[in-house]
């Protein structure tokens, strides 16, 4: 299975037809899960679930009371559906609020659009240069925090293909805070190792070649390591 980045999985959602409320039939919101579970601890298994927040539905209505009789607490019910599935179970919510910081609303919908073009965007730009074998373009892209995350890992894909040794020491020296960028980096610069039959010291870090015996930067044997 193809790993998906957050932005993926909402974008997959967010194509989807919001399910109705079975008990009120009301239109599901989409809701962006908290990092961490209330029930068993190992996660809900999706970033994003779809919730209904009608005030007005007998399952949150009649939920108040139920819990408080039964279990003494003060809460309630909303009910939430896992994405592309016909799964509808019932979230407890401690508040008439509760829940509602996490709704996907209009503001973040447009904010995913603006994403998308520059997915877009930064695509088409990678194509053109891995045509034209502009790896310096393409390492800028890679190295450029504020480019999306989809494309900068293209990126490492393609500076892994067409990158000059001199790549290596920027993306050694860069911390991606990403584990697929960095994994994706980590990919690359074996690939241009392999293409120029090189290697990095094992002492001091520098390029040298593969079947170096001793290193030509700090005079270390290498041979072995």
């Amino acid at each position: 299975m193809a790993f998906e980045t957050k932005e993926q999985v909402l974008e997959r959602i967010m194509e989807q037809e919001k399910p109705k409320c079975p008990h009120c039939g009301a239109e599901m919101h989409i809701w962006e899960v908290p990092p961490i579970t209330f029930s068993d601890g190992l996660g809900w298994g999706t970033p994003y679930l779809f919730l209904c927040f009608n005030d007005d539905c007998p399952l949150y209505v009649e939920g108040w009371e139920n819990l408080q009789e039964n279990f003494g607490q003060t809460a309630s019910y909303r009910c939430m559906c896992y994405p592309g599935t016909d799964q509808f179970e019932c979230m407890p919510v401690f508040s008439p609020v509760g829940a509602q910081g996490q709704i996907i609303d209009d503001e973040v919908v447009l904010q995913e659009e603006v994403l998308k073009e520059n997915i877009k965007k930064g695509f088409s730009i990678l194509a053109d240069c891995y045509v034209g074998k502009d790896g310096v373009t393409i390492l800028n892209l890679l190295l450029d925090p504020g480019q999306p995350a989809r494309v900068r890992v293209k990126a490492a894909e393609m500076i892994g293909d067409i990158g000059e040794l001199e790549a290596i020491e920027p993306l050694r020296n860069k911390n991606f805070g990403n584990e697929l960028i960095q994994k994706q980096v980590e990919d690359a610069v074996k690939k241009i190792h392999e293409r120029f039959f090189t290697r990095e010291c094992p002492f001091c870090a520098e390029i040298i070649k593969k079947r170096a015996n001793i290193c030509k930067h700090c005079g270390k044997e290498v041979a072995g390591q």
